[in-house]
């Protein structure tokens, strides 16, 4: 499977992509373009290579065989210009690489955002359910719309398959290629979920949103960051002047209120704020959940109450969804549409039900990584019954929240299991002791804490531990159908096994299981 690409695209000079871009080498050449990426696998004749320094070698190693395969050019920076002789083709050298690469593929395309309704979320958390919920509200009024983001590539019901180049927002080409697919299949809008990633390394440069998001700022990513105040500063890049018509920021978060005053300060963004403050223009008030998933707020606007309803459960998915009817409405989507559609939408892996049948028990799969994920989806969990939770900490990450999500998970759980995530390249058990040593801190009398090894014996373990009045969370993968260990990926999905471990639990006798096959 390769990245996607539209079916035509117009060849254009080198020189005109580059006009005005910063740049040294052949600028001034004539050669056609028609075609742009990363990858030395995917070049085709007439396109350009960008070579790029990767995390164990620099993209410029593999310039001969992109040209042997018919790369016409090459971009890279003053390192990937050092290893390249004799090529034969124009090169081009940028000391802002990644800038130069966004515009040129931009161009490329022919600025494809362009002719879309452009919707862009940032925040540590929601991202993803706030895009799906734009996209249910745009499909409900009509508009074709695409979302682009951490479950995929979907435009209207369809999944756009590829090859992914980033976990969330794609690096430039292949986000550029994706906007010209959309418009090439009659696409009018598309909802981006914008990481923090995606903003430092100049992902989304060429797009100025028609509306851009801000939903929150909790600890994640550090890894890559470095420092809390680093990741916020790369979120708060899709804020600055010129890149949005209009923001809206949920400003009950301390980040959110910083985020606005910038916003109003350069004056070049129209500033909606949501909140659940009087000042707010779309002020939440009276939420009320509506068992066993789904809620209901009043979100007051203008002066006049809606009624929002949600088929998902938590104030914190209710937050998303206010701030999803704001971009709705600021790119002139009618309330009633706005409405309908958010109150039916649902989302892959995010606190996403497994119906198990009669007399099972309920349980929900989230993709809860982060402590302040961890503790809304549980805290929506409270009252419904018993809640046994299955938790894991993905390798190769901010390591320090690992015991912050453990606390989290036994403070609010009667059963708290702590097993594997995505190990990556690290020792399971060592992650393991980390998330236990702080749920052991947090464990409050009377509750279970469980170590499991292996995600899915402790998905069975949970499944067996449990009747029609529990409820099962499982948390961290949501909706990702591989496991990535050290040496491979494996095929790994929470909903399957749990449905799997329910049904194994029957064939075994388990009383409970009898009464669902009954």
């Amino acid at each position: 499977m390769t990245s996607i690409r539209p079916t035509h695209t117009t060849a254009a000079p080198l020189t005109d992509l580059v006009a005005g871009l910063d740049l040294v080498g052949d600028t001034t050449s004539p050669v056609p373009i028609s075609g742009v990426s990363l990858s030395s696998q995917e070049i085709q004749p007439g396109w350009l290579y960008l070579a790029l320094p990767g995390r164990q070698r620099h993209g410029a190693e593999f310039a001969c065989a992109a040209v042997d395969s018919g790369a016409a050019a090459v971009l890279t920076d003053p390192e990937g210009a050092g290893l390249l002789d004799g090529l034969g083709v124009p090169v081009l050298v940028a000391d802002d690489v990644r800038a130069a690469m966004a515009t040129v593929s931009a161009r490329v395309f022919g600025h494809p955002s362009r002719r879309l309704t452009t919707l862009g979320v940032t925040g540590t958390n929601g991202k993803t359910t706030t895009v799906a919920l734009v996209k249910a509200g745009l499909m409900a009024g009509g508009r074709l719309a695409g979302t682009i983001g951490t479950i995929g590539f979907r435009l209207g019901g369809e999944e756009l398959r590829s090859s992914r180049s980033t976990v969330t927002t794609p690096e430039s080409p292949d986000l550029q290629a994706l906007l010209a697919v959309m418009v090439e299949r009659g696409a009018d809008a598309v909802a981006v979920e914008v990481s923090s990633h995606a903003m430092a390394l100049n992902r989304v440069d060429p797009i100025e949103f028609d509306v851009a998001a801000f939903l929150n700022l909790g600890r994640d990513h550090l890894d890559f960051h470095h420092s809390i105040e680093d990741y916020f500063e790369a979120k708060a890049k899709l804020f600055d002047a010129g890149r949005a018509r209009s923001s809206v920021v949920w400003v009950d978060d301390g980040a959110g209120r910083v985020i606005a005053d910038r916003v109003a300060a350069h004056g070049q963004s129209r500033l909606i704020t949501a909140g659940t403050g009087p000042e707010a223009d779309y002020r939440m008030s009276d939420y009320r959940p509506v068992h066993p998933l789904g809620g209901v707020a009043t979100v007051t606007r203008g002066g006049e109450d809606l009624t929002l309803e949600l088929s998902l459960p938590g104030v914190y998915n209710m937050v998303d969804a206010v701030v999803a009817l704001a971009m709705l409405e600021a790119v002139g989507l009618p309330a009633e549409a706005a409405l309908r559609g958010l109150s039916k939408a649902q989302i892959p892996g995010r606190m996403q039900r497994v119906d198990l049948g009669v007399g099972a028990p309920l349980v929900v799969v989230d993709f809860a990584h982060t402590p302040q994920a961890v503790e809304a989806a549980l805290q929506s969990l409270q009252g419904i019954g018993t809640l046994i939770t299955v938790l894991g900490c993905g390798g190769d990450r901010d390591a320090e929240k690992r015991p912050e999500m453990g606390a989290v998970a036994a403070r609010l759980s009667d059963v708290t299991i702590i097993t594997d995530d995505n190990p990556r390249s690290e020792d399971p058990a060592a992650i393991r002791a980390e998330v236990m040593a702080g749920a052991r801190a947090a464990q409050r009398a009377g509750t279970q804490l469980i170590e499991v090894p292996g995600r899915r014996a402790a998905v069975e373990n949970a499944l067996q531990m449990a009747g029609g009045d529990t409820v099962v969370a499982i948390l961290g993968k949501g909706h990702e159908r591989g496991q990535i260990l050290a040496d491979r990926t494996v095929d790994f999905d929470d909903v399957e096994e749990a449905a799997r471990a329910w049904s194994r639990a029957g064939e075994e006798g388990d009383p409970d299981a009898r009464a669902h096959d009954a």
